[in-house]
């Protein structure tokens, strides 16, 4: 393949998946954005019924993505990416149509089965583009969901209005036009991984700084997920829960251009600055700001700006680890430690939300001091790098 013609690929790639992203982002955020309030308000679930669907989702989509890293290593990314939308459409679809437990149970379980196929198979494709195209690619692609998470919560709103059931049914329609689109991408010249999926576990599994990587950066997942959480679970009206998650989005759109541009997210410094950010999002929330307007911006801001910089730096820093064969495999492999993490967090977050205003200021205190002390031990990734025969990144 000629330099001209790959370089077309990479183009058509990284367009394809930016559209694909944009679909699905925007009918995630719509309806994942009034989930609680639809959960709480209108079938009146218990909290703890909140957290297990909400955790549970996390759970099966980040166990899963550890073999499922692995098989798109192996097999066709795009068609995994086809098959990963038309299960989040089932998911959302059921997601409206259902009021018992059991049934938000298996709407929980295909969202999550579809995000552990999706998020391989799609960041697999832009890992694959050339070294000048990936930065910029992922970019595009971070930049693409944080715009639609500022838009998508404000039509999910429009369509509440209606009812949850349209607002999960457009969702559905919209993941499956990304089901749609999978197929356009043209791949280009495949590394084989000779050894199938299970080598490619045991090498990820078996790369110490890889993994001395993936144990400090485990709870940023939990960090960024119970952001949305712990706001409409505190009681905010759904104008302040879409208020708060469009200005959040909208920071984390500003901050990926400067973070994602070219080795800049490669940098623990980046790692460790999004994990104070997020700290001090959640100690402003345990303090009580966030029942004021001006305090809930700024608890907003400052997770806004940890989001923008967090999904660059781990995404950036997996792709430089991995073997290039393995693409798929490492991010599965980080996923699924990562997702551990976050379901027991959560479940923990929405059972101390139980016992009312003192447990969810010990809640978010805990969040906040799992970020800081995350944030402590980036500082021993540089000296550990170097041990291992690696480039030191500047931080």
């Amino acid at each position: 393949m000629s330099v001209s013609s790959a370089d077309h690929g990479d183009r058509r790639t990284v367009t394809v998946v930016v559209a694909i992203q944009a679909a699905i982002s925007l009918g995630y955020f719509s309806a994942m954005a009034h989930l609680v309030v639809h959960l709480k308000e209108d079938l009146g679930a218990a909290t703890g019924l909140i957290g297990l669907v909400l955790s549970l989702r996390n759970l099966v989509q980040h166990t899963l993505s550890l073999p499922v890293g692995a098989l798109v290593d192996v097999l066709d990314p795009a068609r995994a990416g086809t098959l990963a939308c038309l299960l989040r459409a089932a998911g959302f679809a059921l997601l409206g149509a259902v009021s018992s437990p059991s049934g938000l149970v298996v709407a929980a379980v295909l969202l999550g089965t579809g995000g552990a196929l999706f998020h391989p198979a799609a960041q697999s494709l832009l890992a694959g583009v050339a070294e000048r195209r990936r930065a910029r690619g992922y970019a595009a692609y971070t930049m693409t969901l944080q715009a639609m998470a500022v838009l998508g919560p404000a039509v999910g709103l429009a369509l509440l209005n209606i009812g949850y059931w349209l607002v999960a049914l457009t969702a559905a329609g919209l993941w499956i036009l990304a089901a749609c689109l999978f197929p356009l991408v043209r791949n280009g010249p495949r590394v084989p991984s000779e050894d199938g999926a299970a080598a490619g576990v045991r090498t990820a599994l078996r790369n110490r700084f890889f993994m001395w990587f993936v144990a400090v950066s485990m709870p940023t997942m939990l960090l960024t997920d119970q952001a949305s959480v712990v706001v409409p679970l505190g009681g905010a009206e759904p104008r302040a829960v879409t208020l708060f998650t469009c200005v959040l989005a909208t920071v984390s759109a500003a901050v990926q251009p400067w973070c994602a541009a070219g080795t800049r997210a490669e940098r623990f410094g980046v790692l460790r600055a999004g994990l104070l950010c997020a700290g001090g999002g959640y100690l402003l929330l345990a303090a009580g700001a966030g029942d004021r307007l001006a305090g809930l911006v700024a608890a907003a801001v400052l997770h806004g700006i940890a989001g923008g910089l967090l999904q660059p730096a781990v995404f950036q820093t997996v792709v430089r680890l991995a073997p290039s064969a393995h693409y798929g495999t490492h991010l599965g492999v980080r996923a699924f430690f990562s997702g551990l993490l976050a379901f027991a967090g959560g479940i923990a977050v929405s059972r101390l939300f139980e016992y009312g205003p003192r447990g969810a200021t010990m809640a978010m205190t805990a969040l906040a001091v799992a970020a800081c002390a995350s944030a402590a031990v980036t500082r021993c990734l540089s000296s550990r790098e170097a041990d291992a025969g690696r480039r030191a990144p500047v931080s």
